[in-house]
């Protein structure tokens, strides 16, 4: 792609507004700046696209925006789905509302009608609501926790689920294959309205979506046990969870609710924290000085398009720690199992549904509910795969709960992306399981660490950007794919997975094919039950290291940790 070319071209194009060719006029004498913005186009992915909201062809904007919708829209007819129209939300970002609005438009153009949410409304909902309203496709206006500077388009498919391989090619094709400016069409907002090709939707589906959550609800019965005595402190993050998050518990029971007052509203500058990362301690802040105060059982935050939560619990010394997503997602399956067991409503042919890089953990809990684990990509997407394979075999009972070590679960089948509403309404349950037991959720972590085994995960991510980022990390994955690791510390493996292949490769050479999709994906697994998995993010430049490792005693297993990354890294 000729950069320069490009560049002239936004410079010089009728269609362009004003501001957008003054702030191109602004970076006129930084080369750098310009060809990173117009070296290539914004990749049109299995999660659509993200990246910082700027004018160029490498960045998230009005016209990119449009492009990427063309080729939804072109999709849509060569499937003849425009009758079922799409529906179109979009959380607190910068520019979200925009992006949402700009999309419906072109879609109108198209002869799509395009049903846009009133307000932001979570990931979630926007999965259920494609399944509600029966659309072709769904769009989600979100970058997830990227940072402010970020946002980006999720397309989903017929069945709720991120969009599916064929779909994704064919958009990639078409948006590959037409000019940015002359081969859009776009429609007027108000004319679009006048033909009934935009409409405005939201409480019918709010309380749909409620109910659906509510659903899922295992054990409300601790709550009215412990009556006051239990305290729930939460941060929406400046994001869409604050509503549905707040309402849900308040329709399970949850008594002694306290949110974040100064992350409670919509912020797209998240003018309150570096990130709107759950993951990261630093942004619960506030929510752990809030907990000091009413005494506080459980702490948690969603992201802004709340479909991710993070946990913040007292460990044994006192000190307010984060859950990992796998301990979550352990914590969450034993609880949701146990109770299941109990009230009568486990099936018989029950699954959990893991990705590759998630805790094996949840293999010996489900093991001893008679509830059968399998493994997917690494991507929620691939979850909802399984889920509708499910669905399609009419094994409508049989998924009870899916995670992956990223702080994203699902709980029921009335969406297929991850969902920090019904994540919120559990762990919560759960705290107060453990509570009425006399224990805090960090002292129920170690009781299921003693009698399963303490396994350990930790991820390491290095950010490679820009052209030679790309090589460096295609670089990596290349040299521990033609030179792999024989043994590390002594410890030999005994087995290489090379996705991108589609075999295992054992240690005395035998193969056997894998199950999965190709995915440029590499797993070691080593005798003493430690593995290694490492991948290029598919969203960001970046390239992921994930480790894990098992033992019977946690500070054994910690230098074990310690000791497996320190080698593998120095690879690198």
């Amino acid at each position: 792609m000729n950069w320069e070319k490009e560049y002239e071209n936004w410079l010089s194009c009728d269609v362009v507004d004003d501001i957008t060719k003054a702030e191109l006029k602004s970076i006129s004498d930084n080369e750098e700046e310009i060809k990173e913005r117009f070296y290539k186009n914004l990749e049109f992915g299995t999660a659509g696209l993200r990246g910082v909201i700027a004018a160029g062809t490498n960045r998230m904007n009005i016209y990119t925006v449009r492009k990427a919708t063309q080729g939804i829209a072109a999709d849509i007819i060569k499937c003849g789905e425009e009758a079922r129209g799409v529906v179109i939300s979009y959380d607190s970002r910068n520019m979200s509302y925009e992006f949402a609005m700009e999309t419906a438009k072109v879609l109108a153009a198209n002869g799509i009608k395009a049903y846009v949410f009133d307000e932001l409304r979570p990931v979630p909902e926007l999965s259920f609501a494609v399944r509600y309203l029966k659309c072709a496709r769904g769009i989600m206006i979100t970058a997830s926790h990227n940072p402010k500077e970020y946002n980006g388009y999720k397309a989903y498919g017929a069945d709720g689920g991120q969009l599916p391989p064929e779909s994704s090619d064919y958009v990639t094709s078409i948006i590959d294959s037409i000019d940015i400016f002359k081969d859009i069409k776009v429609m007027a907002e108000d004319e679009a309205k006048a033909k009934g090709l935009i409409s405005v939707v939201g409480e019918e589906i709010d309380k749909a979506y409620l109910a659906a959550v509510k659903e899922q609800s295992v054990n409300e019965e601790n709550y009215r046990i412990l009556g006051d005595d239990f305290k729930i402190v939460y941060s929406p993050f400046h994001g869409a969870g604050n509503k549905p998050v707040r309402k849900i518990l308040e329709m399970t029971g949850a008594k002694n609710v306290f949110v974040v007052k100064e992350q409670e509203m919509p912020d797209g500058n998240f003018s309150t924290v570096k990130s709107p990362n759950p993951e990261d301690k630093e942004g619960f802040a506030l929510a752990i000085e809030l907990g000091k105060k009413e005494d506080a059982d459980v702490i948690f935050a969603t992201d802004p398009d709340c479909d991710r939560i993070g946990v913040v619990v007292k460990d044994d010394k006192g000190d307010y720690i984060t859950l990992t997503g796998n301990q979550m997602g352990v914590l969450l399956t034993e609880f949701i199992l146990r109770n299941k067991k109990a009230n009568g409503t486990l099936p018989d042919n029950g699954a959990v549904i893991k990705t590759i890089v998630t805790t094996p953990m949840v293999c010996p809990i489900a093991e001893e509910y008679g509830v059968k684990v399998y493994d997917v990509l690494t991507g929620f997407k691939f979850i909802g795969e399984k889920m509708t394979d499910f669905e399609q075999n009419n094994y409508y009972n049989r998924f009870l709960f899916g995670f992956e070590e990223s702080y994203g679960c699902l709980a029921g089948t009335y969406a297929r992306d991850k969902d920090a509403v019904v994540a919120a309404m559990l762990i919560c349950q759960m705290a107060a399981d453990y509570k009425v037991q006399g224990l805090t959720l960090y002292e129920g972590l170690e009781k299921l660490y003693k009698k399963y085994g303490y396994y350990y995960e930790k991820l390491h991510t290095f950010v490679l950007k820009g052209l030679d980022g790309v090589e460096k990390i295609k670089s990596i994955m290349e040299r521990f794919r033609l030179n792999p690791v024989k043994e590390v510390n002594g410890i030999a493996v005994t087995d290489v997975w090379d996705v991108k292949k589609g075999v295992a490769i054992a240690a005395d050479g035998t193969c056997e094919k894998l199950d999965f999709p190709p995915s440029d994906v590499i797993k070691y697994y080593f005798e003493d039950g430690s593995w290694v998995a490492m991948r290029p993010s598919g969203t960001e430049p970046k390239i992921k290291f994930y480790f894990g490792v098992r033992d019977n005693d946690g500070d054994s297993a910690k230098a074990k940790m310690e000791s497996l990354c320190e080698s593998i890294l120095k690879m690198m």
